[in-house]
C-alpha cells in the first residue's frame, strides 16, 4: 500500500486536494468530530479534565472551543490524539489490500504519523486566499487560528519533509494537472 499524505496550512485546501486524488481517504479533521459525536470513552476523558465546559454528551465544537487556548491545546490534543490514531489504525487495516490510499492529516509531521515510504504531499495557499476561505466558513476566530497555527511546524520547515508541493492558488484545472503529475511520477 502507497500512502499519499496530504499536509499543508490550515484552510490550504487539503481535502479539496486529497479528494481530487480519488483513492479511499482518512481525513483527521473528520474523525476527531466523529469521535466527539460517538466516543463516550473520550467524553469522559475531557470532561474530567475540563469539567466546567465539557458537560454534554455528544461533545459540541462550542465546547471544544470555550477550552481551546495556548495553555490547554497540549491537554486537549493528548486525550483526543490516541483515538485519532486508533482511527486511522482501523483505515489502514480496512484498506490494506488497496495499491493507494490518502491520508488528509493536518499534524502528520508534527506527530511523526508518516512512514519513510510514505509520499507527502504540501498544499500551498498564499496567505491571502487561506484567509479569504477561513472567513467563508462563517467561524473566523482570528485567536482560535493563531493558537491552531501554533502546533504546526511553519511551512518552510513543513516543506523540507515534502516529496511534492502542490500550488493552490489558481483554478481546479490546475490543480487536477497537478495531481495527474505527482500520480504519474508515483506509478513510474
Amino acid at each position: 500500500m502507497i500512502r499519499i499524505c496530504i499536509v499543508g496550512e490550515i484552510a490550504s485546501g487539503k481535502t479539496f486536494v486529497s479528494n481530487c486524488f480519488g483513492y479511499p481517504i482518512f481525513n483527521a479533521d473528520k474523525e476527531v468530530i466523529k469521535i466527539y459525536k460517538k466516543s463516550r470513552k473520550c467524553f469522559n476523558q475531557l470532561k474530567k479534565k475540563f469539567p466546567n465546559n465539557i458537560n454534554r454528551f455528544p461533545i459540541k465544537k462550542s465546547q471544544i472551543k470555550k477550552i481551546l487556548n495556548q495553555k490547554n491545546i497540549k491537554s486537549l490534543s493528548n486525550i483526543v490524539h490516541p483515538y485519532v490514531r486508533l482511527s486511522l489504525k482501523k483505515f489502514l487495516k480496512k484498506h490494506k489490500k488497496r495499491k493507494f490510499v490518502v491520508l488528509d492529516i493536518p499534524l502528520l509531521i508534527e506527530n511523526k504519523l508518516y512512514l519513510k515510504s510514505d509520499i507527502l504531499i504540501y498544499v500551498n495557499s498564499p496567505k491571502y486566499i487561506i484567509n479569504k476561505r477561513l472567513k467563508k466558513r462563517g467561524t473566523y476566530n482570528k485567536k482560535l487560528i493563531k493558537i491552531l497555527e501554533s502546533q504546526q511546524l511553519k511551512k518552510i520547515k513543513k516543506k523540507k519533509f515534502c516529496n511534492f508541493v502542490i500550488e493552490n492558488a489558481t483554478d481546479r484545472n490546475n490543480i487536477i494537472k497537478q495531481i495527474k503529475f505527482i500520480k504519474k511520477k508515483i506509478y513510474d
